[in-house]
């Protein structure tokens, strides 16, 4: 009797004889090391990220001193998406990390497959799984995202805003009717206003609804003559970092 064996798995037998046959997801994380390294997913449909490590975040030096670090995620934009972890470094928080060894955050940074939007639930499971695998700060989890991943900071943020301690949007878009959930919340907002992709009136509105409804620690910088390209000053500004480790989060809320 003749059985037809699919190509694939034909490809796979031949590949075990090399050693070599993984799917992106079996594929084993690399060892968690000080500085930046691609990490798999974490569930069958997940996200694969980029991971930072400040010196002493890894889990046995960790366990040695009982410190803890702050915990930065960051959403990338629509031009990263794909299969090729290395893009989510071209710009952002895991573009200064890769700079500069010092950079004080245990940093996550996930990645986005082709034509699709951010996934709350799947940011999640992420966040869930770095705080009970490495010495996180629960008090101290902020959030940042440009463009598309800026209008996933103002919806994940509203959604949830007793997960973060603060949140930076970059050329980013919010829901004015979710702006109330946000008034307790540490917000700094940046925008070109010559944006022609997302238009400044995002996180101008999202700014007024916030005041609206009695919130006044919300921020926003406008970048005078700026196209879409807020993320290269925002995220280059000492300040914006200093700024969100001055904020923390009363745990006992959570």
């Amino acid at each position: 009797m003749n059985i037809a064996i699919p190509k694939i798995l034909l490809a796979c037998v031949s590949a075990v004889l090399l050693s070599a046959c993984v799917t992106p997801q079996s594929r084993a994380a690399e060892p968690l090391a000080v500085g930046q390294h691609p990490q798999p997913a974490i569930e069958a449909d997940g996200y694969p990220y980029q991971l930072f490590l400040p010196a002493g975040a890894t889990p046995a030096a960790a366990k040695d001193t009982g410190q803890t670090f702050p915990l930065l995620i960051f959403l990338h934009g629509s031009g990263e998406r794909g299969d090729d972890i290395a893009r989510v470094k071209v710009h952002g928080p895991p573009k200064v990390a890769d700079a500069d060894p010092n950079f004080p955050f245990i940093l996550v940074s996930p990645l986005l497959p082709a034509e699709q939007d951010w996934d709350i639930a799947k940011l999640d499971h992420i966040v869930d799984h770095i705080v009970a695998s490495l010495p996180v700060d629960r008090s101290r989890i902020y959030l940042t995202g440009l463009s598309r991943g800026g209008h996933a900071t103002w919806r994940w943020a509203a959604a949830e805003p007793n997960r973060f301690a603060a949140i930076a949007p970059v050329a980013g878009r919010g829901d004015t009717t979710t702006a109330c959930a946000l008034r307790n919340l540490p917000v700094w907002a940046f925008h070109g206003d010559r944006d022609d992709v997302v238009s400044p009136e995002g996180s101008f509105a999202m700014s007024r609804a916030i005041r609206a409804c009695g919130g006044r620690i919300s921020r926003l910088t406008i970048y005078p003559d700026l196209g879409h390209n807020a993320w290269d000053p925002a995220y280059a500004e000492p300040a914006l970092y200093l700024w969100l480790l001055s904020h923390r989060l009363n745990v006992s809320v959570k």
